[in-house]
């Protein structure tokens, strides 16, 4: 799961709902026991984010949950109702 989690590095993050780009993946929060994703660390924050409910790092990087993503292909399409 790691070095597939590694592909998603550099996609930038897309809202299924409106098609507004929030960042872009620059890290991955994850269980280092199973393996399990459990978030997305986004970089390079668009303004649209700020309409985000997100949790931020100890050093106030903003976290995507995984639970959000849809879908990852050439972007890593999320849903904003699935952010709580």
């Amino acid at each position: 799961m790691q070095s597939r989690g590694r592909e998603l590095v550099g996609k930038v993050v897309v809202s299924e709902e409106t098609g507004r780009k929030f960042g872009v993946v620059g890290d991955m929060n994850f269980v280092s026991e199973s393996g399990e994703l459990l978030s997305l660390v986004l970089v390079e924050p668009t303004r649209h984010v700020s309409d985000l409910s997100l949790e931020r790092d100890e050093n106030s990087r903003m976290l995507v949950p995984f639970s959000s993503v849809r879908s990852v292909g050439d972007f890593v399409i999320i849903s904003e109702k699935d952010i709580v």
